[in-house]
């Protein structure tokens, strides 16, 4: 028709009236199952979609599901897939939605909750928000929170063991001089790694050395950065533990440009097992998050804080493992 189509078309189409197409869309009493079925046969020949705000006036459900992310990359696509699987076969739609930071990088979720909850989503998921005291008018849940007290419903990793076993295993292959990449300050799992590299450290006799360590912030360039630094060290360390993938994959690309090889003269370990990981070459060596459980999991909490169930648990830890690979060896 060469424009979007309304009920008035839907009812011309299908030779009823306009109240018999809502009630047919929105699955009312008082259609007779063969008018029903005619109805819902021409609202999906012509594309009809009810109006989101309309319907949310109506009834107060928008029937939507939304997620917060800072940006499109590769951990936050692995836990909307997991949203997605929850979501499916609940009647709930996904919004995925990235809002504007205005440069400051913290508080964006306020501003974005506040323009989705009520009139377009009946709950939000957050994905490593910068705070943690967002209030709305619908439930929230965080993935990854953010390091202060978290009255929000929570769901995250084991981090501080993740970082654990990725420094203990460097320790075992007889590595003694480890760099660390932290990520984000301000999010719960950068600390937490932080301290299960520290901690394992100090389990093997090992002095915590503050020129290895610096922050890469969980971002590809601040951790390039970082990595020429730590290798045109003269005294550069013979392993590395990034916080995070693209980071650990940050240091490779620095490694290749530098001359050095990896495993022979550099080990790398990441943490998340994101896709990349696997597919790079050499493939990483990592600690796996189950990214799509974190999201499964966020979005069954969720749907119940929606139903007006109380869990029994609202924070929730996901455990983390070891990923050996090709870029990990003895050092020279």
């Amino acid at each position: 028709m060469g424009r979007r189509a309304t009920i008035h078309d839907v009812a011309s189409a299908a030779g009823v009236s306009v109240s018999t197409v809502s009630k047919s869309v929105h699955g009312r009493y008082g259609v007779a199952p063969e008018t029903m079925r005619r109805v819902l046969e021409v609202v999906e020949r012509l594309g009809y979609q009810s109006s989101l705000g309309a319907s949310s006036m109506r009834s107060h459900r928008t029937g939507v599901i939304g997620v917060l992310v800072p940006e499109f990359e590769p951990f936050t696509a692995e836990i909307l897939k997991g949203v997605g699987a929850a979501v499916r076969g609940t009647g709930f739609d996904l919004l995925a939605y990235s809002g504007s930071q205005d440069g400051t990088g913290e508080g964006w979720e306020r501003r974005s909750v506040s323009r989705l909850s009520g009139s377009l989503v009946d709950g939000v998921i957050m994905v490593t928000p910068s705070v943690v005291n967002v209030s709305a008018d619908v439930p929230i849940v965080a993935i990854d929170p953010h390091t202060g007290p978290a009255d929000l419903p929570t769901v995250e990793s084991d981090s501080y063991h993740g970082a654990q076993l990725a420094t203990r295993y460097l320790i075992g292959l007889g590595h003694t001089r480890i760099g660390f990449i932290a990520g984000r300050p301000d999010l719960r799992s950068s600390a937490l790694r932080d301290a299960g590299y520290r901690s394992a450290l100090l389990e093997a006799d090992i002095s915590f050395d503050p020129s290895l360590v610096g922050v890469g912030r969980y971002q590809v360039d601040a951790s390039r950065e970082l990595a020429h630094q730590l290798l045109s060290h003269h005294d550069r360390p013979t392993a590395i533990f990034a916080a995070n993938d693209l980071s650990a994959i940050a240091v490779l690309l620095v490694a290749t440009e530098l001359g050095i090889e990896v495993p022979g003269e550099l080990s790398v370990v990441g943490f998340d097992d994101i896709p990349e990981a696997s597919r790079h070459i050499p493939p990483l060596s990592t600690v796996r998050q189950p990214m799509q459980r974190l999201g499964e999991a966020a979005t069954k909490l969720l749907l119940a804080l929606m139903d007006g169930e109380t869990p029994k648990k609202t924070h929730l830890r996901l455990p983390t493992r070891l990923v050996p690979r090709a870029t990990t060896a003895p050092p020279p």
